[in-house]
């Protein structure tokens, strides 16, 4: 069995497509242009489709695979109350996966805004995982879980950044060295070079399971879906694959 389906291409170039589809639609318009499909949070419903069709394809119930509603979103957070993921992968009352599906289009000295979010929203996931959170014993319904096994592996943090690809985006930015040098892996580097860092780095340090950055222009992304990513390590596939693997591991553990 080949660990994603045999259309996943065809999916992930209509997920772009669809993102800058649905950022510059007309019916943005009321709310300050594209800006306004932005707020409403759908540029990246074709990346939710993935998630729900990958986990399908390995075997997990439809219900517990949950890409809509905030209250079905939202799990417990240690620095706070509740943080609302993109989505969720919820089996026989385990937190099998979350996922943050990020994109920026413009404004690209957010960059260490972005930064700091990544890393706060992953160390608040894993501090409320090592307080047991996501437990079984702490589920709301616990009393329909009595007779399963209560110990469960770590869930799966899956992050995925579409970066609008441009010279905005791909020229060299200028460092800042007042006292002290920066890492050398800074050193000419754009905004998109930061990203693949900062992407590598959380994987690398166990902030995320798996990353994935994905670099489209408007142009070609709104005409074929084009895109294209730094790495083989950070490509949608690599992601996903990561992803089914998990799947597939978590079914045979706890299905026995």
């Amino acid at each position: 069995m080949n660990l994603l389906p045999e259309n996943f291409d065809l999916l992930v170039t209509s997920a772009v497509q669809q993102f800058w589809k649905s950022r510059f639609s007309s019916d943005a318009g009321s709310q300050e242009g594209s800006r306004g499909s932005a707020i409403g949070g759908k540029n990246m419903d074709g990346f939710s489709e993935i998630i729900k069709k990958v986990a399908l394809y390995c075997g997990l119930p439809e219900e517990g695979i949950i890409t809509t509603g905030k209250k079905k979103l939202t799990i417990p957070g240690f620095f706070r109350p509740t943080k609302m993921w993109d989505a969720l992968v919820v089996h026989n009352g385990r937190l099998i996966a979350a996922f943050e599906l990020k994109s920026q289009v413009g404004s690209f000295d957010n960059f260490n805004n972005r930064t700091e979010e990544f890393i706060g929203s992953a160390k608040d996931f894993w501090t409320a995982q090592r307080e047991k959170a996501f437990e079984l014993s702490n589920h709301v319904s616990n009393n329909l879980f009595s007779s399963i096994e209560k110990d469960s592996k770590p869930p799966f943090l899956g992050y995925l950044m579409l970066l609008e690809e441009c010279e905005a985006s791909t020229h060299i930015v200028r460092l800042e060295e007042e006292y002290f040098k920066v890492f050398n892996e800074f050193n000419n580097t754009s905004y998109a070079d930061r990203y693949q860092i900062l992407c590598s780095k959380l994987v690398m340090e166990g902030l995320h399971s798996s990353s994935c950055l994905i670099l489209s222009n408007q142009e070609d992304g709104l005409a074929t879906g084009e895109f294209s990513s730094p790495s083989e390590s950070l490509n949608p596939k690599s992601l996903f694959a990561d992803f089914a693997a998990r799947i597939l591991s978590d079914l045979e553990t706890y299905e026995k």
